[in-house]
This record gives C-alpha cells, sequence and structure tokens, in this order.
C-alpha cells in the first residue's frame, strides 16, 4: 500500500496549458468539479425512485430494499476520509479521476445485477467510486476560488447538485415507464467517462506537502464496522424491534469501534480524520446543521415516491415530477444564497433556510389527511421545501469551510462531506425504519404494495412530524453559531 502511494505521488498528468491561460480558469475548474457533483446526486435521486419497482419486481420488504441506497451511502461515508487522506498523499486530481472509473464499472454492473443481492453489491462498488469523487470536488473547487469567490462557487456547486436532484426524478419515472429500471444505472456511462477526460484534461495538479504522514489503517479498521453497525441498527429497528437483542447486540458494536475510532484518531500523527476541527463551535455546528439537513432532504426522497405511488397510485414518471419540485426549487435559491451569503452572513440564510423547511414539512403534515388529502397543497409545501433548503445549502458550507486556513482545507472538506452522507444516510435508514415500524402496527406487515392509502398517510404524517422537529434542531443549531469566525488565508 505505502509503496503504491510512493509511485503514484507526484504523477498527476498536467493541465492543457492554453486552457489554465484562460481569465475563466478558475471556472473551468469549478464547472469540471460539478460533473462529479451532478453525476452523483443525479444517480442518489433516480435510485430512490426506483425503489418501489425492486420492492415490486424482487418481491422484497421495505426494509430489504432500503439497502440499495443505504449500502451505497454506507460505503461512501467509510471511504469519503479514507479517499480524503489518500488524496493528501498522492493528490486530489489522480483520486478524482480514479473516482469516475470506478462509479462507470459500478453503474454498469448494477445494470446488470441479476438480484437483489447482486445489486446492493455492485451498488457498493459504485459508492467507493463516488467517495473519491466526493472526497476531493469541494477541496478542488475552494481551493481554486479562493476566499473571495469560496461563497460564488460553493453556490454554483449546490445549484449544480440541486439540477441533479431535480433531473433524477422526472427522468427517473421517464426511464421506468418507458424502458427497464436498469437504464437507470446504465445512464451513467457516457457522463462518467466524459467527467474523466475533462478531469484529466482541465483539473490542475495538487500541490502536495513534503510531509504527507502515513496512512492511518487502524481508524479506517474501526470506522468501516462503526458505521456499519450504526446504520445496521437505524435500518432495521423497524423490523427486528427496539426490545430485539439483535438491535441492542449491533448498537453496542456501533458504540464500541466508534470509540476506539475516536481514541485512534486522537492518539496519532495522521489520523483519518481530525478530531481537532470539532474544537471549533462554529464547524461543530455547522456540521451538525448539516447532518439534520441532508437527513430531512434524503428521508423524504426515500418516502415520497412510496407515498405518491402506493396512496395516490401515481405513475413513476408522475411521482418523479412532483418530487422533482424540491430539488427545482433547491437550484433555483442555491446561487442566490450563496451571493446573499457573502453580503448578510451565513447564519441569516442558514437560520432562515432550515426554518423554512420546517414551515414546508408543516404544511405537508396538514395536506397528507388520510380523509382529503389536498394536492395542491403538496406542491405549495414542497415548493417551500425546496426553496428553504437551497437558502441553507451554501451559506452552511461556506460557514464551514471558513472555520480553517486553506492548508486545512482538505481535511475540512473531508470532514464536512463525511458528515453530510452520514446525515444522508440517516435519513434514509430512519425513514425505511419508521415506514416499516408504522406500517407494521397498523396493517401486520411491512409492504407497502399490501397497504392501504390511509395506512400510508399515516406512516408518513408520522414521519414528517420528526423531520420537521429535526429542521427546528438544525434552525436552532444555525442561529447560535456565530459568521466565519475564522477566515481562510
Amino acid at each position: 500500500m505505502l509503496q503504491t502511494v510512493e509511485r503514484l505521488s507526484g504523477r498527476e498528468p498536467r493541465p492543457l496549458a492554453f486552457i489554465t491561460k484562460r481569465s475563466d480558469y478558475i471556472w473551468i475548474v469549478v464547472a469540471t468539479a460539478c460533473i462529479g457533483a451532478f453525476m452523483g446526486q443525479l444517480d442518489a435521486s433516480i435510485t430512490q425512485l426506483v425503489l418501489p419497482v425492486l420492492e415490486r419486481d424482487f418481491e422484497a420488504s421495505v426494509d430489504s430494499v432500503s439497502w440499495v441506497a443505504v449500502i451505497y451511502l454506507l460505503v461512501v461515508a467509510i471511504m469519503l476520509p479514507i479517499f480524503g487522506r489518500l488524496s493528501d498523499m498522492i493528490g486530489r486530481k489522480l483520486i478524482y479521476i480514479g473516482g469516475f472509473l470506478t462509479f462507470v464499472v459500478g453503474s454498469c454492473l448494477c445494470g446488470l445485477a441479476p438480484n437483489l443481492e447482486m445489486l446492493i453489491a455492485s451498488r457498493a462498488l459504485q459508492a467507493v467510486g463516488s467517495a473519491a469523487l466526493g472526497a476531493n470536488s469541494v477541496a478542488i473547487i475552494v481551493s481554486a476560488a479562493g476566499a473571495h469567490e469560496r461563497g460564488r462557487a460553493l453556490g454554483i456547486q449546490a445549484a449544480v447538485q440541486a439540477v441533479g436532484l431535480c433531473t433524477g426524478p422526472a427522468l427517473g419515472g421517464l426511464i421506468i415507464a418507458e424502458l427497464d429500471w436498469r437504464w437507470v444505472f446504465w445512464l451513467n456511462l457516457p457522463v462518467g467517462i466524459a467527467g474523466a477526460i475533462f478531469a484529466w484534461l482541465v483539473l490542475p495538479t495538487t500541490d502536495l506537502p513534503v510531509d504527507r504522514g502515513r496512512f492511518d489503517f487502524w481508524g479506517a479498521i474501526f470506522l468501516a464496522p462503526g458505521l456499519a453497525a450504526l446504520l445496521l441498527a437505524t435500518n432495521e429497528a423497524g423490523t427486528w424491534g427496539l426490545s430485539s437483542w439483535w438491535i441492542w447486540m449491533t448498537a453496542v458494536a456501533a458504540i464500541v469501534f466508534l470509540i476506539a475510532f475516536v481514541w485512534r484518531e486522537q492518539n496519532t500523527h495522521s489520523p483519518l480524520i481530525s478530531l481537532a476541527l470539532f474544537r471549533s463551535a462554529a464547524f461543530t455546528l455547522g456540521n451538525v446543521a448539516g447532518l439534520l439537513a441532508n437527513t430531512i432532504l434524503f428521508g423524504l426522497f426515500f418516502l415520497l415516491p412510496f407515498v405518491f405511488e402506493r396512496a395516490f397510485h401515481d405513475t413513476a414518471l408522475l411521482a418523479g415530477l412532483r418530487l422533482a419540485i424540491i430539488p427545482f426549487l433547491l437550484a433555483v435559491t442555491a446561487p442566490l444564497s450563496g451571493v446573499l451569503s457573502e453580503k448578510y452572513g451565513e447564519r441569516v440564510l442558514c437560520t432562515a433556510g432550515m426554518l423554512g423547511t420546517a414551515a414546508g414539512l408543516g404544511i405537508l403534515y396538514l395536506a397528507l389527511r388520510p380523509e382529503t388529502p389536498d394536492l395542491y397543497v403538496i406542491v405549495v409545501s414542497l415548493a417551500v421545501i425546496g426553496i428553504g433548503q437551497g437558502m441553507f445549502g451554501a451559506p452552511n458550507n461556506s460557514a464551514i469551510m471558513a472555520t480553517a486556513p486553506s492548508s486545512e482545507i482538505g481535511e475540512v472538506a473531508g470532514a464536512m462531506n463525511v458528515v453530510r452522507t452520514i446525515g444522508t444516510s440517516m435519513g434514509i435508514a430512519m425513514s425505511a425504519a419508521l415506514l416499516s415500524w408504522q406500517l407494521g402496527g397498523s396493517s401486520g406487515h411491512s409492504l407497502t404494495l399490501l397497504a392501504t392509502p390511509e395506512q400510508m398517510l399515516g406512516a408518513a404524517r408520522i414521519i414528517i412530524v420528526v423531520f420537521a422537529t429535526l429542521a427546528v434542531l438544525a434552525a436552532v443549531a444555525s442561529g447560535i453559531r456565530s459568521d466565519r469566525t475564522q477566515r481562510s488565508s
């Protein structure tokens, strides 16, 4: 491993000279880094839409099918700090290009999967590529843009991610209706290949430190089972039950491994995640808010396709179009919020965004009445949620990145991405567990195919109350922190 790292260090291909001489080279780099962000969010949102189809085709339960999404996010969360550390030792550009190629191979295998087990395994490989992209995209953008253009650049990235989220449901619904769910994964192939080519030709080489340290193998060994056990306990709570000894054993294993990981990171000179970063209140509160925001957003992306298709009997295409309202408004709002944060500060926009998200969830709760659900009010609620998330995302990322000097950009970006991915995983796992739990209590089974519309809507309202509570907590975390306590230099 160490010999491989040494051989690859400093071997990044140089960008084309005529591109680097352009006055807008910074924004070409930002655009190239956004390809990976777009592809990752496109895949995430399409996959959420295909889950009800997989439940039907593979005759599997909600919690079993949810692992198509959860395993992806679990592997991403585990691999993000690993690739973040390797990027500091090898170079961001090489890891980024490798991420595209791995993602392409994983996507191809997903489309060829003959059963649910193989699909889940292929999603794990796909997630390795996604982690290599995610570990570097923010750091590449921030390094290229500098302190003065950071908010604007991250706003553009947030908008591109939102476009991916927005495109996914509509495009996924169309693919499922006209072709087959396997094309949802094959769609990634041309985008991934194009991304690898552009990254090779455009991205600058990485300025590697002289002392790159050593790779923390023990940290990786403790982190992987700790996160796996945590998400397993969360995802299977609805099926196993809170009194099950399996739940308690898994939860204890998660605690033990994560405590061991924290101990290891505090006692090594080259940690996977520098826990010293969390001594900054602004950094910690920003990450807490980001975790909660991602929990809400992706929890809804998991829940709502089941609600639309089972309770309202929507087609996959119509469900996708409804779901696309959230990321569409997020995409419209994100660039503006990035610019406004430079003028008014991140705290105001982040707090207002999460309060807006809570208000949208409150409207959605009222609209999902089992007796007479109001589809028009549902559309309004989704729009309010999208605007709230758009106001929050870019300013929160900018505030987190502002807490460390330029020499620690990679570590800060890596830690931020890990926390956000854990939030995404927790959102899907919580939605799956609560939906399975509620349906099991009201109908005696966890299959949404057999649930009545009233049972589906009743379960969904409970989950929405939980997410609204999380949005209020995220608003509090955003409101009590200070704006940019430490600027990048």
